[in-house]
């Protein structure tokens, strides 16, 4: 029995069965840990979706920010991007089924020595604390008055956490940490627009797991969200979004042994060249 990590599938749904091959996944004794980001640019979101939702047994998932945007534009409250590929799935007979299942996706999941999200935490946060503020957010979503959520989660303000933000603000702020986050400033306030390599950060900002201080610093997170970063195994951090939408790589990571396997990107998931 063995636990794989996989980076952002983003629809490619190709390249996932293949990496699912190689790594010789069983569902009926494996589990597979999945970092956000499961759907949307590839060809093959549908079949994606409909793989988790079949082995949800099998699954633990964290949800991205492009899942989210999945949810409010499947609901009609977000316009769809020029570059979604959501169509398929929003008329398939089961679309309900699929996206209501997507909804009750966690944003953090902690499990014996490890803590997978999709982008980033603020060096405030301890795990404990970030667990409490993931679960403000999944209940949102979650609950009766989820629309109201997923209409009003847009938005780059406030980018810098404080424990006496409140409604929406509040939680804006832990979603855009949790789906979106890569940079910070010094203070820890979250910067949006950077989507480069490591070396390339501005000045005055770091990497959010490098940010002074981090209170999480001492659990091993395994994250995706950031493409351009590439395969990270140091210092707690796990980061396998290694860009297979672009024509990377599509990684696990073994939890038992911490070692990769990887699949290179299959044109057949291309829907776009670049963005």
């Amino acid at each position: 029995m063995a636990t794989y990590a996989i980076g952002d599938i983003q629809g490619c749904y190709h390249a996932f069965t293949a990496l699912l091959a190689r790594l010789q996944f069983d569902p009926r004794q494996d589990k597979l840990w999945l970092v956000g980001d499961l759907i949307n640019r590839g060809s093959g979101s549908l079949e994606v979706l409909r793989w988790c939702f079949q082995h949800q047994e099998s699954l633990k998932i964290v949800l991205g920010n492009h899942d989210l945007h999945a949810l409010a534009v499947v609901h009609q409250v977000k316009s769809a991007h020029k570059y979604d590929t959501l169509q398929a799935s929003m008329q398939a007979s089961d679309s309900h089924v699929l996206f209501e299942w997507l909804r009750h996706q966690s944003l953090l999941h902690i499990e014996n020595e490890y803590v997978m999200i999709h982008a980033g935490l603020f060096s405030q946060w301890t795990i404990e604390k970030a667990m409490c503020y993931a679960n403000e957010v999944e209940c949102a979503l979650q609950g009766d008055n989820y629309l109201y959520f997923l209409r009003n989660m847009y938005g780059n303000k406030p980018n810098a956490w404080n424990d006496h933000l409140m409604g929406m603000d509040r939680l804006r702020a832990i979603t855009n940490a949790m789906t979106r986050m890569r940079i910070c400033g010094l203070a820890g306030e979250m910067e949006f627009e950077f989507k480069g390599e490591l070396q390339d950060i501005p000045v005055g900002y770091t990497a959010w797991f490098d940010a002074p201080a981090r209170q999480s610093r001492d659990t091993n997170i395994i994250c995706g969200h950031w493409s351009a970063l590439g395969l990270r195994q140091r210092a707690n951090i796990f980061a396998l979004d290694t860009g297979c939408l672009w024509g990377g790589q599509l990684t696990a990571m073994c939890l038992e042994t911490q070692a990769i396997t990887q699949v290179n990107h299959d044109t057949r998931d291309s829907v776009i060249k670049s963005i």
